[in-house]
């Protein structure tokens, strides 16, 4: 029998919030959570924050002794050197970061990240001692010429087969159509449990039943609290990457306790 796997829910907050407002975000955060006793136990909180903002809800989860994780939005590929504007996985790992985003399709786009440079972000943060959160999903083009699996499952086939079955154990997959950020619209439970079923289904051929089971994939492209019970109710859903939604306590509060099974 296949264990349970702990729901992540993980807000991106992308250029939103400076280190002020992020810091008073996460308070509020915690205080939701406490008043509405959410258990931790059964459902993981992580949050994204801009580079700046980092360092403030490091201090401010260590002093409070928070629950609530943390992670970066991207990576650089070395570890150190003549890189104006970079920041390393190491830099990362010594601020507390436990998760670090990769392969945006925000990053894919305006930056732009290849596949190789994705395997090398990958590789970085796994050998700084995070774990990678790897976004794929498909365009409008892809869904409409009916590839939409093939395409996703690629994406992430492209990372897993340079790394071995301890790395790969370690990666999270969030399946985020790229039609539905920030558009409004959402893959229906139906889809997203397609797509998650079919990446999960291919990291079981490339690697044993017990990394493929023990992966966690989640949803993300217009998660909120009105849609986020039937998306989360999917047998290979394990939690979201919110984007907007994140940005409100309130909602954002709800969407955790949903995914941990608390009446929101």
């Amino acid at each position: 029998m296949v264990a349970k796997r702990k729901p992540l829910v993980a807000g991106n907050w992308k250029m939103n919030f400076d280190h002020l407002e992020a810091t008073y975000f996460v308070q509020k955060l915690a205080w939701l959570l406490r008043d509405a006793r959410f258990n931790y136990r059964r459902c993981e909180v992580a949050l994204f924050p801009s580079f700046t903002s980092l360092r403030s809800v490091q201090v401010l989860v260590e002093a409070d002794k928070l629950h609530i994780k943390y992670g970066a939005q991207a990576v650089s590929v070395t570890n150190q050197g003549a890189f104006t504007g970079d920041i390393s996985a190491d830099m990362l790992a010594h601020l507390g970061c436990t998760y670090v985003i990769i392969g945006h399709s925000e990053r894919r786009k305006y930056h732009p990240e290849d596949d190789a440079n994705i395997v090398d972000q990958v590789r970085a943060v796994l050998a700084a001692g995070m774990r990678p959160i790897l976004c794929v999903g498909e365009s409008f083009e892809e869904r409409r010429q009916g590839i939409e699996l093939d395409f996703a499952v690629g994406q992430v086939r492209d990372v897993t087969r340079d790394l071995n079955e301890d790395e790969a154990a370690k990666l999270i997959v969030a399946y985020e159509p790229v039609w539905a950020i920030g558009t409004g619209m959402v893959a229906t439970p139906d889809s997203a449990q397609d797509a998650a079923q079919a990446i999960r289904a291919d990291l079981k051929e490339t690697f044993q039943s017990k990394v493929a089971d023990s992966v966690r994939i989640l949803y993300g492209g217009s998660v909120t609290s009105k849609n986020a019970a039937e998306l989360i109710a999917e047998p290979d859903v394990d939690g979201f990457l919110v984007g907007g939604a994140s940005l409100d306590a309130n909602e954002f509060a709800k969407i955790c306790r949903i995914a941990d099974g608390s009446n929101a």
